[in-house]
């Protein structure tokens, strides 16, 4: 089954979802969060959208500005998180 996004930040066909993972809890270890950040781009073949992780130069301006958007997420996550 597949993980639901804690966020996506969406700019036209390009998109970064952000997931929130667990590591460790084994060998008396506790468990941490993190999370990790998927980008990628959408398109249509026929009816059917499909989803890649390629970009084309004029894609580029979009994936950094959803980049960002998602690095300030975490960041936020991160401040809530520890304090």
């Amino acid at each position: 089954m597949a993980k639901t996004p804690e966020a996506t930040f969406r700019l036209g066909d390009v998109s970064a979802s952000v997931f929130v993972q667990e590591a460790g809890g084994t060998n008396g270890s506790p468990k941490r969060e993190f999370r990790s950040v998927n980008v990628q781009r959408s398109y249509r073949d026929g009816d059917e959208r499909k989803f890649v992780s390629n970009f084309t130069a004029a894609d580029l301006p979009a994936a950094i500005r959803v980049l960002q958007l998602a690095q300030s997420h975490v960041e936020l996550k991160e401040v809530q998180s520890a304090g």
